[in-house]
């Protein structure tokens, strides 16, 4: 090999270097966020959810849900129906996001008034139910709307995992978040959301995770918010990978009619 192509050589493992191309994935935070976005979910899901909103003087209430997903063709399709108690009963909840990073289509069916309503893509940040989710975090939030930084690594709970600090492209309610992968199998087991003055508003801690049929699959989660003193907890049971479901199902007709009997 001549001077000059070992020199040419050179340069060019420099340049790739450089660019990235030989970064391993969990080495910048983009790519854990994207390891996060792309873990397997599996295709359709039905489940069972119990939510129990804690009010700051420790009242609480309990809600029963039957929550439905797919994933198909780059579209993953959620949708929730609200069986007990009697006030939010036969309410329904219909998500739907994209691959190719564009905003979630968001639906609610209110019984009281009769009709689907379309989720207005700058009331994302609205309380989701009167609990302390938003519209946002019910979705399925594309790496592509904010910047990832890679913090370090540490141990949480026993576990490795990877601190990523993300930050929205556009205008949010919270700005800033810092969340705690566990390295490898990129689901999270905390998240905490910073207000517009860089204060900690809300933080969500996972408490439990179950692998079922080689899916991790979150069983319980809390999320609590510092500012109002108030906490919702979403706890998952009766998960089913082999029901079967199509797009037809996740309509505006079937939030009206209800949950598969």
């Amino acid at each position: 090999m001549n001077k000059h192509f070992r020199i040419t050589l050179m340069m060019l493992l420099l340049l790739i270097s450089s660019l990235g191309l030989f970064a391993n994935p969990t080495s910048d935070g983009e790519a854990v966020m994207w390891n996060v976005y792309n873990r397997d979910s599996g295709n359709a899901m039905s489940s069972t959810l119990t939510m129990t909103l804690t009010s700051a003087k420790g009242a609480q209430r309990v809600r029963s849900i039957a929550q439905y997903r797919l994933d198909s063709d780059g579209i993953e399709r959620k949708m929730m129906f609200f069986l007990t108690p009697n006030d939010v009963k036969n309410t329904s909840f219909l998500s739907i996001s994209y691959e190719d990073g564009r905003g979630d289509d968001q639906f609610i069916y209110l019984p009281a008034l009769k009709r689907v309503k379309r989720i207005a893509k700058d009331n994302t940040n609205e309380a989701f139910m009167g609990s302390d989710f938003t519209y946002d975090d019910m979705g399925t939030r594309h790496p592509q709307l904010d910047t990832h930084t890679l913090l370090g690594k540490e141990t949480l709970a026993g576990t490795p995992v990877v601190v990523v600090q993300s930050e929205s492209k556009t205008p949010s309610e919270y700005p800033k978040t810092i969340s705690w992968i566990v390295d490898g199998q990129w689901y999270g087991l905390k998240k905490e959301f910073y207000a517009k003055d860089g204060t900690l508003a809300k933080t969500l801690v996972i408490d439990e995770v179950n692998l079922i049929d080689g899916i991790y699959v979150i069983g319980d989660m809390t999320m609590t918010n510092h500012q109002k003193r108030t906490s919702t907890r979403i706890q998952m049971e009766s998960v089913d990978f082999a029901v079967d479901l199509d797009e037809r199902f996740f309509s505006e007709r079937q939030m009206q009619i209800g949950p598969r009997r």
